[in-house]
């Protein structure tokens, strides 16, 4: 999920951490036990701007309504040890119909700061706002030519976090951890505006996902892998993120999700799943890297009817394989991955020639509605976990 390759390389070399075990980790899924998912507010929303070790992020993934484009926007706020900070805005837009090679622009800012309640981001050519009702956000951006931002993003169906909180928390003494991990959604949305490439205005109409992410440790102590899915359709959205902890907090698996219609979170919490189904080596990268998936998610309605959702199939063609340590020499990449075991790749996907399918069950009603995929899988550093 996070763009690693610009972050300082302090913050992805160091040793590997001893193995404390499963009793180290308190997941969300402890939360969850007695509150499935709470509904996020205005207040929910504030950057941390934690003064140690972390890094916070802000997504937006676009699909456009005309099927040409999916798009990504992105704030990466890091800070090393308390000592240096750095805050870059990503952005990623894909051409579906393979017309054109991606285009990846990445910027780091400068003069950043936020607004008096932290709801809101600013940096020179650079606003990330949040409306004073807390209802959409306004993306803007002139950091790169080849790439200028104009988005708004408008919430369609409540947000959540999985529990009360949204937290898992890392650390010997629960009650004094030493690391978090937090993802707040806002699983539909509608998208409008543009990104402006030198071809000219992309219109991104169409629907959209927010996740906003809070790791309160080194990224790569708090998660070996990770799968993301966005799946939307005329009628529904479902979303998933998933994480699976190194060896020193147990292999543990976390999985937050959920399904919303407009204005309606039908299910959310932490019961779902994610199976490879089928993999092949990279050559390249030695890592498992998916061809099929299956996502799952399960929960109860506000009124108590029970949900099962599936959505299962080829992956098709990769979008992109990001070598995340691509930018850093041989020799330094080399000393990274002995150092801390982390070899971070990540794989993109979005099938076309071939639609998935969600298959939604909602007491006795079934329903089965065709929608657009965007999934990542990401792999850092060995789990001893195959997912699936």
């Amino acid at each position: 999920m996070f763009n690693w390759a610009k972050q300082k390389l302090a913050d992805v070399a160091g040793t590997q951490e001893p193995i404390y075990g499963p009793t180290a980790i308190r997941t969300v899924a402890e939360e969850a036990k007695e509150t499935s998912h709470t509904e996020l507010t205005r207040d929910d929303l504030k950057w941390k701007a934690m003064d140690s070790t972390s890094v916070e992020t802000q997504s937006f993934y676009l699909m456009s309504d005309d099927g040409k484009h999916l798009a990504l926007a992105q704030v990466i706020y890091s800070n090393v040890a308390g000592i240096h900070t750095t805050v870059q805005f990503n952005s990623k837009i894909f051409y579906l119909d393979g017309s054109k090679p991606h285009l990846w622009c990445s910027t780091q800012l400068s003069n950043h700061g936020f607004s008096e309640d932290k709801a809101s981001f600013y940096a020179d050519d650079c606003a990330l706002d949040l409306s004073e009702d807390g209802t959409n956000y306004t993306i803007k951006s002139l950091n790169d030519q080849r790439s200028i931002v104009n988005l708004k993003i408008t919430r369609k169906a409540p947000g959540f976090v999985a529990g009360k909180t949204g937290n898992t928390l890392y650390g010997t003494d629960l009650e004094n951890p030493w690391g978090s991990m937090r993802h707040a959604f806002w699983p539909r949305c509608a998208a409008e505006g543009t990104i402006t490439t030198p071809d000219g205005p992309i219109d991104f109409t169409g629907k959209a996902f927010y996740s906003f992410a809070l790791q309160g440790m080194k990224p790569h102590h708090a998660a070996a892998r990770w799968t993301f899915a966005d799946f939307q359709t005329p009628t529904y959205s479902a979303v998933l993120m998933q994480f699976v902890t190194p060896p020193s907090y147990g292999t543990t698996t976390v999985t937050i999700g959920g399904i919303a219609k407009d204005g309606e979170i039908i299910i959310g919490g932490v019961d779902s799943t994610v199976a490879h189904t089928r993999t092949k080596t990279d050559s390249e990268s030695e890592w498992p890297e998916p061809e099929a998936i299956k996502f799952t998610w399960s929960g109860k309605t506000k009124d108590g009817k029970a949900v099962e959702a599936v959505i299962e199939g080829d992956l098709g063609q990769r979008l992109d394989r990001v070598d995340v340590m691509a930018e850093v020499p041989a020799f330094v990449k080399r000393i990274v991955a002995g150092a801390a075991g982390t070899k971070p790749y990540i794989y993109q996907y979005s099938p076309q020639e071939k639609k998935l399918t969600l298959k939604l069950k909602i007491g006795d009603e079934e329903i089965s509605e065709e929608g657009q995929l965007f999934s990542e899988a990401t792999f850092i550093s060995e789990a001893m976990h195959a997912i699936g």
